[in-house]
Parts: C-alpha cells; sequence; structure tokens
C-alpha cells in the first residue's frame, strides 16, 4: 500500500522578479512565498532546501525513534537539526550535502545503542534513500 502525500507550488513572474508559494495538501504550510530573494537574499519566506531539511530532519528523527523503539526502548527525546547545501553546479545549481545533527537519550539507552540505531536511521529513512547527495550525521548522546 502506497502513502501518497501532495505539495503544491504557483510561481507568478520569471526568473529573479518571479514570485512564488508553496502549499501542502494537508494544510500544513498553506501559501508560503518563495522565490530568488527567500531563497538567495534575506526576503521572508521559505526556499525548496529548506523545506527539504525540515523533511529529512523530520523523517530521519521518526525513523530513529522506531530503531530506538525496536531496541526495547519507549521513553526519551530526540532533536535534529538538517542543514542542506546548495551550491553552483556548472550553470545552475546542485544539492550537495544534507548534514543531520541529532541529540537524544532516554531511560536505560546507552552511547552505542543510540550511535547505532541513528546510522540505521540515516541509511534507512525513506528520504536518505531519495537525496541522491552526500548525508552526514552528528550525534550527541544525553545519557
Amino acid at each position: 500500500m502506497a502513502n501518497i502525500s501532495t505539495g503544491s507550488a504557483k510561481y507568478e513572474g520569471f526568473g529573479k522578479d518571479g514570485k512564488g508559494h508553496v502549499s501542502t495538501g494537508s494544510g500544513a504550510l498553506k501559501d508560503q512565498p518563495y522565490g530568488f530573494k527567500t531563497r538567495f537574499e534575506d526576503e521572508p519566506g521559505t526556499n525548496p532546501e529548506e523545506l527539504i531539511a525540515a523533511a529529512h530532519a523530520s523523517c530521519f528523527t521518526m525513523a530513529l525513534s522506531f530503531q530506538l523503539a525496536g531496541k526495547g526502548h519507549s521513553d526519551g527525546t530526540i532533536e535534529t537539526t538538517c542543514k542542506v547545501t546548495l551550491e553552483k553546479d556548472g550553470e545552475g545549481f546542485k544539492v550537495s550535502k544534507s548534514a543531520l545533527s541529532v541529540t537524544g537519550g532516554g531511560d536505560g539507552l546507552d552511547q552505542a545503542t543510540f550511535e547505532e540505531c541513528a546510522k540505521t536511521a540515516k541509511e534507512n529513512c525513506p528520504l536518505s534513500k531519495l537525496l541522491d547527495t552526500e548525508i552526514t550525521l552528528e550525534t550527541t548522546f544525553n545519557g
């Protein structure tokens, strides 16, 4: 059974002068502004890389929680930050890296188990599998 999620974007005008809005099917994001200035300058709004970073952080964090639950852990906290790098690539751009940084711990959890589960989650979360780029992971264990 497949789970299909929907996102949409509308862009009016072209190039640097264009402005867009992005939404999710769930309504969690609705008509959030994006464009050249939100991506490369300081204009308020979002950009595709920020959305990918949030998606990768949330996907990885959920995958890690399931890895830990599978090892018998039921109580703890995980916090993940993801930094997605966009860089020049010939005439265009490419996402060259997704850097995950996770901090977590819980009752009865040891550092070795946390790091093992984090590595497995990084390799197997659906968004890690989707991204065709270098994915790094830094862990901080709260014992």
